[in-house]
Parts: C-alpha cells; sequence; structure tokens
C-alpha cells in the first residue's frame, strides 16, 4: 500500500504548484537526459535483412526500433494493457492514477498501476526505479517534458529501443531476435502477449529460466486483450496453446569478417549497409563449414562470390567458423590473406600474350625440357607433351609454355597487368622474375577473384566492392576483349570434375609450391567466384590438387548462386578464328628466343616428315619415320588413334585424309612428339 502513496503524493503536488502556470514553468525547467543513447551497430545486407549486429559498450543487445518495423498487433497489445490513454493524455494519465489509488484502498493492495508509456520510458532514460517517491515525481515531471517537445511516435519509438525483456536484451528487436529468431514485423499473438509482458519483470519471466512465470503473464495479457475486444475468443484459445520459447537464440553473424571490416573502415557509423545477399551468404558458410569437416582440424577455407558486371560481392566466407576456440584460425580472414597464386595466373599470360601478337589459341608451341639460365621450370607431373597448340596448354595448365611466353612479354608487364586489375601483388624478393608465371608472388583470393572478374568483363578491370554506396572508379583494361574472349572460351572447354555439371563453367585451378595453397576460381556471363583452401600458418597439405579439391567445390559454389549458368556471349568482332594452317606463317608456332631446349640423345622425335610440310596424296598413305623413344609407339592423326603397338621405327598411315592434319606419337614412357603436315 505504501508503493502507491507518491501516486497521491504527486497528485497533490500538482495542486499544490500554484495552477497552471506554475505547472508548465516548472515542466519547462525540466532537463531531459541525452535521447541518443547507444544502440547495436548493424551490419546489413542488400535487402536490408540483418547479417549481423554489436552490443553496446556495456554488454547490452540495444537495436534501434521505430513503430514502423514491428507488428502493428503487437502494439495493440502493448497499448491495451499498458496505457490505453496513451494518445490522449499529456504524458500522466490523472484518471488512471485515481483509479488505480481507488483499487488500491478498496482491496489493500495495488491492483493495477497508474504509469503510462511515457513514464516508463522516462524511466528508462534515466535508469530510474520505481520505488522511490522522488523518483516517481521525476519521471511525471521528465514524461510530461517529453510530451511537450516529442510526437507520440518518438515516444513510442523510445520504448521499442529501450524496454528491458530479460539478461542483457532491451528493445523490440533484440528481444524477437532472441527469443524467436526474427525481426518483430510479423509476430503471432502469443509472441506478442509475452513480449507485452516481459519489460514488467523481465528477469523474472524470462522464458528459458522461468517457463511457468511468463506463462501465466501472457495469460494475463490475452485475457485482458479479450476483454477490451482487440482479441476473438478464437484468437486468445490459438494463443493460449503455443509454448513460450526454451531457449535463447544467438544473434545473427553472417559474414563476420566483411562486418568487421566494414566497421573498421567506418567506426562512427551505427549501420553499414554491404552488397552480400543474405541467403547466398548463408548457403556457402554452411557449405564451408560442411567441405571442412573433411579435412584436419587445421585446415581452413574461404570462397567469395561477386557480380563481375557491377563489382557487387555477394558473398565473403573468411573462414569455416568465426571462433576464438578454433584450431583453425577462425578469426583470420583467408579471403584477404596473401598467399601463392599457383597456377591461376596463367591466364593471365596468355591474354596478355594474344595482345602482344606473340602467339593465337591454334599457335603450336613446344613443351619440352628447357632451361632459363639456371632456371629450368617442370611440368606439374614431371611430363613433357612435345609440341601442343596454346589452348591446350592453358587447358593442361603446362608449365614450359607460360614461362617461355613470360620471358617474351617481360615479367614487369605480367606485374603490371596484374595491379591494371586492381591487385596489389606481394613479391618476395622484390624483383618479378619468371617464376611469378608459376605462383612466385603474394595474391589473396580477393585480387585473385578480381582479376577473373576483369577477363569475364572483356578485359576491362572491375573494382569489387561490398559497400552499397559504393562509387565506381573508371575501369583500366586489363587485356583486349578479344583476348578476353579467347581465355573465357579455352577455360569453358576443360572438362568440369567428376560428378558436376557440364554447363561450360570457365575455371581454372591451381596448386602453390608445397602443396600449401588450393585454388579455383570462375566464372560464366554475369557471376565471377574463387575457393581457397589451405592452412593458415602456410604447412603443407600432402597430395592436395586444385582439382581434386577445389574444383568440385566451386561448382557446387556456382550450383548455390543460381541453377543455370549465364552464357559467356559471342566472340567480338575483331576475333581471329582461324585453324593453326590458315594462321600468318609467324603465328603458326612459337620460338622462344630465350629458351634453351634439352634436346636428350635417346628423346622421342618425329623424323619424318617435318613440321608444317606439304604432301603429295599418292593414295598409299604417310609414312611417318621415328628417332628414338622406347617401343611400342602409338601415332594419333587429329587426337584419333590410327597406328598402335608399333615396333619398328618406320610406319605407314593410310587413314590420313586430305588437308591439314596433326601427327601425335607416343611411346612406352609417355613420351611424344608432334607434327603439323597438309595432304594434297
Amino acid at each position: 500500500m505504501r508503493k502507491f502513496w507518491p501516486f497521491f503524493g504527486v497528485f497533490l503536488l500538482l495542486i499544490a504548484a500554484g495552477g497552471r502556470d506554475a505547472v508548465d514553468s516548472w515542466v519547462d525547467r525540466t532537463e531531459l537526459p541525452s535521447l541518443l543513447t547507444d544502440t547495436s551497430v548493424e551490419v546489413m545486407d542488400r535487402n536490408g535483412s540483418l547479417l549481423r549486429a554489436y552490443t553496446v559498450d556495456d554488454g547490452i543487445w540495444r537495436l534501434g526500433a521505430s513503430a514502423e518495423q514491428v507488428d502493428q498487433g503487437f502494439l495493440k497489445l502493448l497499448i491495451t494493457y499498458e496505457d490505453k490513454r496513451f494518445f490522449a493524455h499529456g504524458g500522466v494519465d490523472f484518471r488512471a492514477m485515481l483509479r488505480a489509488g481507488a483499487q488500491a484502498l478498496l482491496n489493500g493492495e495495488i491492483v493495477s498501476g497508474g504509469s503510462t508509456l511515457t513514464m516508463q520510458v522516462a524511466r528508462l532514460l534515466e535508469n530510474s526505479g520505481t520505488g522511490a517517491w522522488s523518483g516517481k515525481i521525476r519521471q511525471v515531471r521528465l514524461a510530461l517534458a517529453l510530451e511537450r517537445q516529442l510526437s507520440k511516435k518518438r515516444i513510442l519509438d523510445l520504448y521499442l529501443t529501450h524496454a528491458p525483456y530479460g539478461g542483457n536484451l532491451e528493445g523490440i528487436r533484440a528481444a524477437t531476435l532472441a527469443w524467436f529468431g526474427k525481426e518483430p514485423t510479423r509476430l503471432t499473438d502469443a509472441e506478442a502477449a509475452l513480449l507485452v509482458s516481459l519489460p514488467q519483470s523481465p528477469n523474472s519471466r524470462r522464458p528459458d529460466r522461468f517457463p511457468q512465470s511468463a506463462l501465466l503473464a501472457r495469460e494475463r495479457v490475452l485475457e485482458r486483450s479479450l476483454a477490451a475486444g482487440v482479441l476473438s475468443f478464437e484468437d486468445v484459445e490459438a494463443a493460449l496453446s503455443e509454448p513460450v520459447p526454451n531457449r535463447r537464440r544467438l544473434f545473427p553473424q553472417f559474414a563476420p569478417h566483411l562486418a568487421d571490416r566494414a566497421q573498421a573502415a567506418n567506426p562512427d557509423a551505427l549501420r553499414h549497409d554491404l552488397t552480400v545477399d543474405l541467403p547466398l551468404q548463408n548457403g556457402l558458410e554452411r557449405l564451408a563449414k560442411h567441405v571442412v569437416a573433411d579435412f584436419g582440424s587445421k585446415v581452413s577455407i574461404a570462397l567469395l562470390v561477386a557480380d563481375h558486371t557491377s563489382g557487387e560481392i555477394l558473398a565473403s566466407v573468411g573462414s569455416a567458423q568465426f571462433s576464438a576456440a578454433d584450431r583453425r584460425q577462425g578469426f583470420i580472414d583467408m579471403t584477404r590473406a596473401k598467399r601463392s597464386p599457383g597456377s591461376t595466373l596463367k591466364p593471365l599470360v596468355y591474354g596478355l600474350s594474344f595482345d602482344q601478337g606473340l602467339v593465337h589459341p591454334e599457335t603450336v608451341v613446344r613443351d619440352a625440357p628447357v632451361a632459363f639460365g639456371t632456371y629450368k621450370p617442370r611440368n606439374f607431373d614431371g611430363k613433357f607433351r612435345g609440341d601442343v597448340r596454346v589452348s591446350e596448354a592453358l587447358a593442361l595448365s603446362l608449365n614450359i609454355p607460360v614461362v617461355m611466353l613470360t620471358e617474351e612479354i617481360g615479367p614487369a608487364n605480367l606485374m603490371a597487368g596484374l595491379r591494371r586489375s586492381g591487385s596489389v601483388p606481394k613479391l618476395p624478393g622484390g624483383q618479378a622474375g619468371l617464376a611469378v608465371a608459376l605462383g612466385g608472388v603474394g595474391l589473396n583470393l580477393e585480387e585473385l577473384v578480381q582479376l577473373y572478374a576483369g577477363i569475364a568483363n572483356k578485359g576491362k578491370a572491375v573494382g569489387l566492392h561490398w559497400r552499397v554506396s559504393h562509387k565506381p572508379e573508371p575501369n583500366q583494361k586489363i587485356m583486349s576483349r578479344s583476348a578476353a574472349w579467347h581465355i573465357g572460351h579455352i577455360l569453358s572447354g576443360i572438362a568440369p570434375p567428376e560428378g558436376a555439371p557440364r554447363n561450360r563453367l570457365a575455371y581454372k585451378t591451381g596448386t602453390s609450391y608445397g602443396h600449401r595453397d588450393i585454388w579455383a576460381i570462375g566464372f560464366d556471363g554475369r557471376h565471377v567466384a574463387g575457393v581457397w583452401i589451405g592452412r593458415p600458418d602456410g604447412t603443407p597439405m600432402p597430395g592436395a590438387l586444385g582439382g581434386d579439391v577445389a574444383a568440385p567445390l566451386l561448382f557446387d559454389v556456382f550450383q548455390h548462386i543460381k541453377p543455370d549458368l549465364d552464357p559467356l556471349g559471342p566472340p567480338p568482332a575483331e576475333t581471329i578464328l582461324l585453324a593453326n594452317a590458315q594462321l600468318p606463317e609467324p603465328l603458326r608456332r612459337f620460338r622462344s628466343r630465350g629458351a634453351v631446349f634439352d634436346i636428350s640423345p635417346d628423346r622421342l622425335t618425329v623424323a619424318f616428315p617435318p613440321d608444317g610440310a606439304r604432301l603429295l596424296d599418292t593414295g598409299s598413305g604417310v609414312t611417318v619415320k621415328l628417332k628414338n623413344g622406347v617401343q611400342p609407339f602409338s601415332v594419333l592423326a587429329n587426337g584419333v588413334p590410327v597406328a598402335t603397338g608399333i615396333r619398328r621405327h618406320e610406319v605407314a598411315l593410310p587413314m590420313v585424309g586430305r588437308g591439314a592434319s596433326v601427327l601425335t606419337v607416343l611411346d612406352a614412357e609417355g613420351q611424344s612428339d608432334r607434327v603439323t603436315i597438309w595432304l594434297e
């Protein structure tokens, strides 16, 4: 009973204040607390969905909220239960105070309170209690002052932001995310009633700890709403059948590395709008966690997806798990860690070589032991293919042809091409050498995806970005349109991994020295994506290969993006589409000026016919003479076997037709040689 007397004291004080003018003066002199209380920093996706939020300094989850963001049914229940004349009074409902006082006198205890929503806001803003009469007088005075300076909507917004909902939860949005795992835009009657009841006694009614207390409090709200005609009997019956939540949910933590990056870039902003697509981000985070479970406990993973037509990053997964206790060092954002790119730079080398007129996709290049001074590159599998077309050399990811081309264009020009794509390459020794083409440079996943985005964008650099408000900069040209089309055409012809859809995704894999970094980067007509797998500490993963590990994952990533690929598009008008025999003489065969081929005395070679020979068709076929090699031999014409099991160094091939033909000879040890002839 004593708790209620301050209401009467306040009422008498107002009467004794000397009339309306004195009360007005008393209210006008009120010093308002700050209305700009800290709220949680929020990171949103491209459609306004919450990706991640941060607690305020005191560890409170306090998300900003407004009446427009809240289910209207909840607002009706709230007004009906807490302050049914909210839109009519001036901050203090004297009628309610008198009624509450009369009920207390008749019943000997407090039956209903007289505190308005505005008075509750006053208490929340100053964190003042309700027991002391001085605090109650202050709430009345502050409530009257708030009503004079703020709109009803603004007062309601303050309540929706500051009302306590148990533990360190403040505000309706923090409450619905924690108790129901959703925003408050759509609530059931049962959910709304529980939320109305919680702020009156937030800790003793926590549904995860005191479910019976929460049920009874919710029931009282529903009963009063039924009596007021806000809910029907059927609505209440349905609401009473719903269980209260038995656990508190975790707050969203999608794209945590990118969210931290956004906050660090603009620490004063309360909201960061990212280009990320939440459903795609969620799907790829689940995929990354599933895939990495098959590896050791120290292996991490990174995925990145972007729209290369706009540069918008649609998903960024920096690790499989964002946790301090994770042995995979999950707090490290591996989309930004500088690592060796392995063979993923080869498309850039070929594109630059096309533009310099050094080669064409149909140009023949020799894949054989070679030395550049003391540097002797070898293919990944240790084998040599002899003469191959440039398109085959790229598709097979051969090392020797790409190093020869790098020697011709110059490592400095290769580095310049990387920088035009937007990359900031890191050179271990400070100066670029031929090994750059095979991964001897530091790049991160974001830079590699950006490079491939430029190739997909007809050779023009694409600045990847994650801010919705980003203003694009002028694009530099990495390579010509025709060179970019050739690269995409070659990469889209690479066979997909076993079990993956044959959808002609243009992609390239890479494995760095010592199996430390496993890569796969790919694109279609609109999207570009990249995969990295490895250990953050840089230690090897023996036996892991980009084609075996990262490529299948890349195809899975594109399945998450969309069911069908966008086509790459037709070749530009200036693109040269000719067979090798139709090319100008200098483009038919590439001859390195700086390479010294190691011609082993017992190496298999085609002694006759010579490469480029034009022979007369006499009807008896073509005679092929071989030198060295290990029997038995096999001969292919235009990729089709025409003679096998040959145990002599001379063979007649009757099945070679007129026109251009590529003759390939293989021996028992996998050595090969190749010549191109013309049969007239």
